[in-house]
């Protein structure tokens, strides 16, 4: 006598599997989604701003650090600082109306016409002039960020 053949079901995991890996590729999609959406809102002109302010000292500090501390190496840099420092305003309206940061403003561009009336012609007066900016810079951000 022989026994009728059982059918053979496949098991139920590579179901759980498919499904469980199609909502992890679904929900990362719409991570992603979301996360541009809520990127392309937001300004990226004042993160840009203090970006290129920031390497436009580290190149100061590049140019001391490889002893190339001449009036060609620090006004071109300078210029430009100067030149974005007018630009934080309007990188930061929220602020436009702060009195501390209108000062902390005022103090940069102090520094940097300063600078640029009497640049530094050695490395030891490009290294002040690069603290002195960075000094600026930190205490604006130590109130405001």
């Amino acid at each position: 006598m022989s026994q009728p053949a059982t059918p053979h079901r496949p098991s139920a995991a590579y179901r759980y599997l498919f499904v469980g890996v199609l909502g992890l590729v679904v929900g990362l999609i719409a991570t992603v989604m979301v996360s541009r959406a809520i990127q392309a809102r937001q300004d990226p002109f004042p993160d840009a701003l203090m970006h290129v302010m920031n390497r436009q000292v580290q190149l100061l500090q590049d140019a001391q650090a490889q002893n190339r501390c001449t009036l060609a190496d620090s006004v071109p840099r300078l210029q430009t600082l100067r030149s974005l420092s007018n630009d934080v305003d309007l990188a930061f309206p929220g602020l436009k109306d702060s009195q501390g940061f209108q000062q902390h403003a005022s103090a940069l561009r102090a520094t940097l016409n300063q600078a640029l009336v009497a640049p530094p012609t050695d490395c030891v007066g490009m290294g002040q002039l690069v603290e002195k900016i960075q000094n600026d810079c930190k205490a604006c951000h130590q109130d405001f960020r």
